[in-house]
């Protein structure tokens, strides 16, 4: 049984690929910090290990992946999902307590995953597997009052790069799905209040379509990058 492990797994796109992950017969860790959010989404399947945690808790990112690895065996893949948005403004607005829990979320807290999930597709046997970045439509043009989100996105398609660089010799592969307008609950929310300028969006189940073919592929072969967004979104291009 192939094995990954979901970050905010409990509402939104970590949700519904877990969802798809666990129908396909997967052993997916989730991962959130909200224990009965993820029972919810887990709904008692035998594949389905919870793991309450942080992100941005180094110590307790570390203590749910081997949590993991102790059940399932092996991780071969991360999907690097947890993200927030955080508050909305021009810079002048954002107070450095609003700079600091998105990146902690974001940037820290990716990273301290990534470097779990590296550490174990590195040490394991047979060595290899694939940690996949969530990124945002942020990584490529970003929207108003964005700058904190923004910047993270941005910093995390660095990440991806590097770590694809590095994943080489020890087989592990590394990929990001931008995303664009997907309906999730927070979506959702953010349309009721203005439902005359709603937004293009997407069926959030085409993002766990594309999620299981970048995981389910050979390890010969690599999504680097994939845009996915409503089709009648504005275009956005990699600069």
């Amino acid at each position: 049984m192939k094995t990954i492990l979901i970050t905010g797994a409990s509402a939104g796109i970590g949700a519904a690929c877990a969802r798809a992950f666990l129908e396909a017969g997967w052993q997916v860790g989730l991962l959130a910090r909200r224990a009965e959010a993820l029972a919810d989404v887990a709904g008692g399947l035998e594949n389905a290990v919870i793991l309450p945690c942080d992100v941005t808790d180094a110590t307790a990112v570390r203590a749910a992946f081997d949590t993991f690895v102790a059940q399932a065996g092996r991780l071969d893949v991360l999907f690097n999902n947890a993200g927030t948005f955080g508050t909305a403004g021009t810079v002048d607005a954002i107070a450095p307590e609003d700079w600091d829990r998105v990146r902690a979320v974001n940037l820290d807290g990716m990273l301290y995953c990534a470097q779990a999930a590296f550490g174990q597709m590195r040490r394991q046997v047979p060595q290899g597997g694939r940690i996949i970045n969530n990124g945002s439509i942020s990584a490529h043009s970003p929207r108003e009052g964005s700058i904190c989100y923004t910047t993270t996105k941005h910093a995390i398609t660095g990440m991806t790069k590097s770590l694809s660089l590095d994943g080489r010799p020890f087989g592990i592969a590394c990929s990001q799905i931008d995303i664009g307008n997907a309906r999730t609950e927070l979506l959702q929310g953010i349309m009721d209040q203005d439902p005359e300028n709603a937004p293009p969006t997407m069926d959030v189940t085409h993002v766990s379509d594309a999620v299981l073919h970048m995981a389910g592929l050979p390890a010969e072969a690599n999504v680097q990058f994939m845009t996915l967004m409503a089709t009648t979104m504005p275009y956005v291009g990699r600069g």
